[in-house]
């Protein structure tokens, strides 16, 4: 993922996750859209695992959230250790719990499958 975000010209912060999400702290560039940008890492990593990797296919949504600078540190070490988080909680959990510290309303049908 580093490498192709670093092709894309997104500047990374912070990657992580787990067998089942990823987390990416990226400085979206002025002139890219997410969803474009989005797009670009899933079809990029998708060929690179069909190619490289296990059978993999990505999920058809995503989540994203914007973080102010003098947050990155705490998002930063918090996807650094996604491993810890998910011994707590379930990645439905930890996005549920996203979602209302974000004051995002949401339909967990639709949202969580």
């Amino acid at each position: 993922m580093f490498g192709i975000t670093r092709n894309l010209k997104i500047e990374t912060l912070a990657i992580g996750g787990t067998s089942d999400h990823i987390h990416l702290l990226i400085a979206l560039p002025v002139d890219r859209r997410l969803s474009e940008t989005i797009r670009d890492l899933k079809a990029n990593s998708s060929r690179w695992m069909s190619e490289n990797g296990p059978r993999f296919s990505w999920q058809e949504g995503y989540g994203a959230f914007s973080v102010s600078p003098s947050q990155a540190p705490v998002v930063k070490q918090y996807i650094r250790n996604q491993d810890e988080h998910h011994k707590k909680r379930s990645f439905e959990e930890e996005f549920v719990a996203l979602l209302q510290k974000s004051g995002i309303e949401f339909n967990p049908r639709h949202t969580l499958g």
